[in-house]
Parts: structure tokens; C-alpha cells; sequence
């Protein structure tokens, strides 16, 4: 598996994200965390231990269920980009993609 850029960051914390939310939500551990962002418990353990990172999709459930802004929780988990950029491979066909991964 591919590590992100932002996981060797120092700053990088997804337990404070995480131990924030089960804060924010009231909830006792990761168990409930994870049904609460109806995850499997799995996830929660694999962002936890740096070994998965906090992906979009994730972010953005993370968001509906807390109420916090995607600004807040990037910062919470240690996120200070300013942008996110999009890969030269995004958006194009399938064919173009794999022309453009073996140059």
C-alpha cells in the first residue's frame, strides 16, 4: 500500500481527529465511532494505527455526522494544505490513464 505524503508529516495526528470526534459525539470507544460513521470497526483501527489514511469519503461522513467543517477536522488530524491536488491521471479515460501511469 501507498503511503500519503501527509502521513510522514509530523504534524500528522489522526488520533486527535479521532479521540475529537468520540468527544464531540459522546461515545465511549472505537466501537461506536465506527457505527457511527457506519464503518467497519476495521477502518477506524487501520487510521488509528497510520496504517489507512483519512480518505475523503470518510472526511465528508465525518463531517454529517459532527457537524464540523472539513476545515476543522483536516486541522484536527494535523492537515494545514491550503490545496489539494488533483493527480494528472484523474478525470481521464481508462486508456489514458494507464498510458500516462507507464511513462
Amino acid at each position: 500500500m501507498a503511503r500519503s505524503p501527509l502521513s510522514d508529516d509530523p504534524a500528522y495526528d489522526p488520533n486527535r481527529l479521532l479521540d475529537c470526534l468520540l468527544a464531540k459525539l459522546e461515545l465511549r470507544n472505537d466501537a461506536g465511532l465506527s457505527r457511527a460513521l457506519e464503518v467497519e470497526p476495521p477502518v477506524i483501527s487501520k487510521i488509528r494505527h497510520r496504517r489507512l489514511p483519512v480518505g475523503a469519503a470518510i472526511l465528508i461522513r465525518m463531517h454529517e455526522v459532527s457537524e464540523l467543517s472539513i476545515k476543522e477536522l483536516r486541522e484536527l488530524m494535523g492537515d494545514r494544505r491550503d490545496k489539494f491536488r488533483m493527480s494528472r491521471v484523474q478525470f481521464k479515460p481508462k486508456e489514458e490513464q494507464d498510458d500516462v501511469q507507464h511513462e
